[in-house]
């Protein structure tokens, strides 16, 4: 991307904050309505999230005695602006024009700062019932977050490349690695869910037993921004399973005018971002929620046994290739 105009472009409007925001927002609508459809509900409208952004923006934000205000202001901003960040590196109008070699680990490392910055929230917010979701948020991440992360290098270790775009040039001239790598797919998909503390992975957020956990002294502002990470979090991981997995927005084929190839891609990425989100619902809908027990026994035992299993199968076939 050359000049200075296509690149505010790009970062502010479009694909960048502005739309991502947008998507987002309408992410969380339509996941409300296939889960309300799922359980034979009507479900809120479309403009619902949007109306309950703007509304909790108008909000008053309680600050809780003894606790430092300005870092909890700063702290959803922190979060959501590493999100965003993410989100540039990820292909969505083709190879992404802030790409480099590495950007797979910078992006894997930018999507862990929301989960810190709940903990750390929810552990100076001198609220019992947000301390122990604190201690369940860090206690997750913990369980999830090596297979996710095994399962993402996947591909990378196949295609050579630790470029996100480079992986998904590569799938453009071999095969989806969803099919090359169901396991790792399967798992990435998991992680994707534990990460976004969903069902059955809302253990820190339980309701029944601890309130809202880690959000139970969100107010206002706070506690808009911090759902906007969610549902931007949201986008952005099915974005980079996407690219990863499912050949991102690339065609296999050359379109020409090259503009229309890149509406083309874009729609594919629409398509594709909408039918992760789809299965991701479904497995909401479809369990209920564990104890941390059990997430750390299912996690380590089986989940983490998968994603090794998935590389060792890699780097196997990648010495039979070499060998070749």
């Amino acid at each position: 991307m050359t000049g200075l105009l296509p690149g505010l472009v790009y970062v502010f409007l479009f694909p960048g904050f502005i739309f991502l925001v947008m998507y987002a927002l309408f992410f969380e609508s339509l996941d409300r309505k296939i889960t309300a459809r799922m359980q034979n509900r009507v479900g809120p409208p479309i403009v619902q999230p949007f109306a309950d952004f703007i509304k909790m923006l108008g909000k008053e934000v309680i600050d809780v005695d003894g606790v430092d205000r300005k870092i909890f202001d700063a702290a959803p901003v922190v979060a959501l602006a590493a999100v965003m960040t993410a989100f540039l590196y990820v292909p969505v109008l083709g190879v992404s024009p802030f790409g480099f070699q590495g950007d797979l680990v910078l992006v894997l490392y930018l999507l862990t700062i929301p989960t810190v910055v709940l903990f750390i929230m929810g552990w100076l917010s001198r609220n019992i019932f947000s301390s122990i979701g604190g201690v369940r948020v860090i206690t997750q991440m913990f369980i999830y977050e090596v297979p996710f992360f095994l399962a993402l290098l996947t591909p990378a270790l196949m295609a050579g490349t630790w470029s996100i775009s480079e992986i998904m040039l590569w799938q453009q001239q071999n095969m989806w690695f969803m099919i090359l790598q169901p396991i790792g797919f399967i798992v990435a998909l998991i992680g994707l869910q534990a990460k976004l503390e969903r069902p059955p992975f809302d253990i820190p957020e339980a309701e029944t037993e601890i309130v809202a956990g880690p959000w139970t002294e969100l107010t206002g502002r706070r506690l808009a921004l911090m759902h906007l990470v969610k549902d931007v979090s949201l986008v952005t991981g099915c974005a980079l399973i996407t690219a990863l997995f499912l050949g991102g927005p690339v065609l296999p084929w050359a379109v020409t005018p090259a503009w229309l190839g890149i509406i083309a891609g874009f729609c594919i990425f629409v398509v594709k971002t909408l039918a992760l989100l789809l299965v991701l619902s479904s497995i909401k809908v479809a369990t209920g929620r564990i104890r941390i027990d059990q997430l750390n026994t299912i996690g380590w035992k089986y989940i983490a046994s998968a994603s090794l299993l998935q590389v060792a199968i890699v780097l196997i076939i990648n010495y039979r290739w070499v060998s070749t």
